[in-house]
């Protein structure tokens, strides 16, 4: 006889914050940990725009079935954004303002492996044996001058252009995602954000927060890093332990 047994929800602590400057909170959190399933979405427009672009995304991906197999989640996440795309380039040709769109970065854990989809400049990290690392890869001006060896990650913060994005949902006729898969091992913890907390926090500040401590301290710590170095943007965040 064989017998199966649900895995049990990983911990997590997620955390979104409007900051000091902003009125609205364009960016948008999602966390279904009985799907292994962790999101954090960035809009872009200004206002209701932004704020109606990261909800839709995140509302899309809410929307998944609970009972989903472990093997259907990823292909399931990629139509769902497909979805939001093109509901989000709707809302952008009806209120006829331009662009407007969303960052997106995902994260499905099962079966002991990592799945991140992306598009745009919300990051995810790994800290893992006492190191960082970006799993995502920037699509942004300054990410490509990241991947033509012209500037580290930290660098590229501080860059005039550092905020022009080249990719995101709802913007462009096509919704390109990049994925990239590994293994999980025991203790991994990831983080995914918004670059509201990149913009203040270097790697390596990232990582001994991260490390080490309990979740709700390390998210708790991160954002007020976040709002200490200024807050001038919405910050996002969760923390995954695996």
């Amino acid at each position: 006889m064989t017998r199966t047994t649900e895995a049990p929800a990983l911990p997590h602590f997620a955390m979104t914050h409007t900051g000091h400057v902003r009125k609205i909170n364009e960016d948008a959190i999602l966390a279904r940990p009985e799907l292994g399933l962790w999101v954090v979405s960035d809009g872009m427009g200004g206002h209701a725009a932004g704020d109606f672009a990261s909800r839709t995304v995140i509302a899309m991906l809410d929307a998944l079935p609970t009972d989903l197999p472990p093997a259907q989640i990823p292909r399931a996440a990629r139509d769902a954004l497909q979805h939001a795309h093109a509901g989000i380039r709707a809302e952008g040709d009806r209120l006829g303002q331009g662009t407007i769109g969303a960052t997106v970065v995902l994260l499905v854990i099962a079966e002991g492996h990592f799945m991140c989809l992306w598009a745009g400049d919300s990051r995810l990290y790994r800290v893992r044996d006492g190191q960082i690392e970006m799993i995502s890869a920037d699509h942004s001006v300054v990410g490509e001058l990241v991947e033509q060896g012209y500037l580290d990650w930290d660098e590229a913060e501080h860059h005039p252009h550092a905020n022009q994005i080249t990719r995101a949902v709802g913007v462009g006729e096509t919704l390109e995602i990049d994925k990239r898969r590994g293994e999980v091992r025991p203790g991994d913890r990831f983080l995914l954000c918004s670059d509201g907390l990149t913009k203040y926090a270097r790697a390596e500040t990232l990582r001994q927060q991260v490390d080490g401590v309990p979740l709700e301290r390390a998210g708790e710590t991160l954002m007020q890093t976040a709002l200490d170095g200024g807050g001038a943007d919405n910050v996002s965040l969760i923390v995954v332990e695996a």
